[in-house]
């Protein structure tokens, strides 16, 4: 199983980027796919998330209204599109699947940094 986030870089503040997150290696019918980030000396916090249909979607209250989740079932591919973006946004980005039945996401991307400049 492999997760390939990509879409990081260096944007001024009120930018926008758009991350993508490959998963590949088994089917993932039925797995909600979420993005988490984690700024250096912080813990890891949960960003977006979308439900396998894409029907039900759920952000962190410092992203609503900024940034969207979206995936394409075909090519098993999670998209977050992030927009007016602040200095505080920057982080490294994960993005996760979480299979059915568990509680926690048990599959992890390799992480792409998102750097806002002020």
């Amino acid at each position: 199983v492999q997760l390939q986030a990509s879409g990081g870089g260096l944007v001024q503040a009120g930018g926008s980027l758009r991350l993508s997150c490959a998963a590949s290696g088994r089917t993932f019918s039925g797995s909600d796919m979420g993005w988490f980030r984690q700024d250096p000396g912080k813990e890891r916090e949960f960003v977006a998330a979308i439900s396998w249909s894409g029907s039900s979607t759920l952000y962190a209250d410092s992203v609503k209204g900024r940034f969207t989740i979206a995936r394409d079932q075909a090519k098993n591919t999670a998209y977050l599109q992030m927009n007016s973006l602040k200095p505080e946004d920057t982080a490294v980005y994960y993005c996760a699947i979480r299979s059915p039945g568990q509680s926690e996401y048990n599959y992890w991307g390799q992480g792409t940094l998102v750097t806002v400049s002020s």
